[in-house]
């Protein structure tokens, strides 16, 4: 069952990232050039995704979900120096490219060799990411 609410979910999320535009990587990198021709229509996107989060994570405090196991904790509020550069090299990445993982893999669904090309980088980032991190959590401890 968990499944089948899981793929449902999925699917639901995959269409809003379609309708919304998160797949065009013109209308990603639209928003990103605020020097330029800025599109801000991404912003709506932004915040109908922050608000409903948010108030979920209150909603949650003290309950268990429907179909068990447990719901996440909120993140830690600690700014360290792992979240500021996986921030920078998300959104280098999504700069360049114009897409993050949940787009990429909802563009497949229309083909094209770019989400292709995408996934194949971000596999091999995720595969480089615990070395690095053992590096930089090594320059960190050593300073």
């Amino acid at each position: 069952m968990r499944a089948l609410f899981g793929f449902i979910a999925g699917g639901i999320f995959g269409a809003g990232l379609v309708v919304s535009g998160m797949t065009d990587t013109t209308k990603v990198q639209g928003w990103l050039d605020v020097f330029g021709d800025w599109d801000p229509t991404l912003a709506f996107v932004l915040g109908g995704a922050i608000v409903p989060m948010a108030i979920a994570w209150r909603l949650t405090m003290g309950r268990r979900p429907a179909l068990g196991g447990t719901f996440p904790p909120p993140p830690e509020p600690t700014l360290g120096h792992n979240l500021v550069v996986g921030s920078v090299l998300f959104g280098a990445g999504w700069g360049l490219a114009g897409l993050c993982p949940g787009p990429a893999l909802a563009s497949l669904s229309y083909g094209g060799l770019g989400g292709l090309v995408f996934l194949a980088a971000m596999a091999a980032g995720m595969l480089a990411a615990p070395p690095v991190r053992g590096w930089v959590d090594g320059l960190a401890g050593s300073s």
